[in-house]
């Protein structure tokens, strides 16, 4: 985990010993915690001999309390040891919640109906309907400041995060929006329409086309993007990799054999998910696939992952997580890749969010369930259905 028990020798241990205790004199302790919060079983019990200055910050700050906190999570996502809460949207006129975006209060969701609804995350109870879409709500995104939007009415909507007003609606596309990222004053949405439109977005109230994508040959799925690079992919079974700065095109991915769904986009690696059932991991500078997940029995339809894991959702109602590191070294055989199969979805799996605590997902059974891997009642058993709390929510 991080520095271990040979990042003691990389420099000679009285010097770290005599930085330590400088942070204490300065009143940094937390700061000498954090440190020590990187360190395994082994390498903590060597600092605990190390001085009775590292003995006393090991004690007082919990570190011990921490790290079978972080190994007890570690062995629930390998067990597939869970807490289950389920919220049932039960949309009146048609069901499906169709993506998902979640912080430590609260759930944001879009759904079939034409609405964005807003959930407590701890009391589960919804809070605020926003109504305004004539078209299913496909794709969002929010911040502190703002929820963006797009739907299969074509447009792309702007709501204050806190009243759950419309600021501003971008006509452009002439078909579904289906995907939409923003970050840093730029925007980037895709469409049914086979486009990619770049934004900068000044404020909420002020956002302009900086330039349109154009080479896919089939309705563009999602889209992903940092300050290096815009990526795409598309039902015409290629991703596309374009330049943030110029929106020039750099090179084109290629190796699935049926249309691409999901993607993740993060340092040099991408991760896809795609009609014919795999997931492929790509070096994005070389073009390279540097390996073919298989496994899921139907479309995947999200992907996200993080320095451990990859969880995906198909829609074959499954959702997978899988061992990253394994998974990018060429040595470790096909096998031991699938950590663990989650089935509690009675339909298409359609969106999903984690952290280290937990997955949130949703699905077309028209329900959001949040799989808690922290809070794991004491007598769980591996891969069985966990109790759930059924919070459930009529449309109007």
């Amino acid at each position: 985990m991080g520095m271990g028990a040979r990042g003691f020798h990389s420099q000679p241990i009285d010097d770290v010993v005599e930085r330590m205790a400088l942070l204490k004199k300065q009143g940094l302790d937390h700061i000498a915690e954090n440190i020590l919060s990187y360190l395994d079983a082994r390498s903590l019990c060597a600092a605990e001999l190390v001085c009775k200055e590292w003995q006393r910050v090991i004690s007082e700050g919990m570190l011990w309390k921490k790290l079978i906190e972080r190994m007890t999570i570690e062995s629930n996502w390998r067990c597939g040891r869970h807490n289950l809460q389920r919220i049932q949207c039960r949309s009146e006129n048609s069901k499906g919640v169709y993506c998902l975006q979640y912080d430590d209060e609260k759930i944001i969701s879009g759904l079939r109906d034409n609405s964005i609804k807003i959930w407590d995350k701890t009391g589960l109870e919804c809070l605020k309907v926003l109504t305004g879409h004539t078209g299913s709500v496909l794709c969002l995104q929010y911040d502190e400041r703002v929820i963006v939007t797009g739907s299969s009415d074509s447009t792309v909507r702007v709501w204050d995060v806190n009243t759950g007003e419309v600021l501003n609606t971008l006509i452009h596309h002439n078909e579904a929006v289906l995907h939409l990222r923003f970050s840093n004053g730029l925007m980037v949405t895709c469409s049914k329409d086979r486009s990619i439109a770049v934004w900068d977005m000044a404020s909420a109230t002020d956002i302009t086309l900086r330039r349109v994508l154009v080479g896919h040959r089939a309705a563009v799925n999602v889209v992903d993007f940092d300050d290096k690079y815009i990526v795409s992919a598309s039902g015409d079974r290629t991703i596309k990799v374009w330049s943030t700065s110029t929106c020039e095109f750099v090179r084109t991915l290629n190796g699935h054999k049926r249309g691409i769904a999901c993607l993740q986009y993060r340092d040099r690696l991408v991760v896809s998910g795609s009609s014919d059932n795999t997931i492929r991991l790509w070096d994005i500078e070389c073009g390279a696939c540097l390996r073919v997940l298989e496994g899921h029995e139907e479309l995947v339809r999200c992907i996200r992952f993080d320095n451990k894991r990859i969880v995906s959702g198909a829609y074959d109602g499954k959702i997978k997580v899988w061992d990253l590191q394994a998974a990018l070294d060429p040595r470790a055989p096909a096998s031991t890749l699938c950590l663990r199969t989650l089935v509690e979805h009675s339909g298409r799996v359609f969106r999903l969010q984690f952290d280290e605590f937990q997955i949130i997902s949703s699905s077309h059974d028209d329900t959001i369930l949040i799989w808690d891997f922290l809070n794991v009642p004491p007598n769980a058993q591996n891969e069985t259905r966990s109790p759930s709390r059924t919070y459930t929510y009529i449309s109007r």
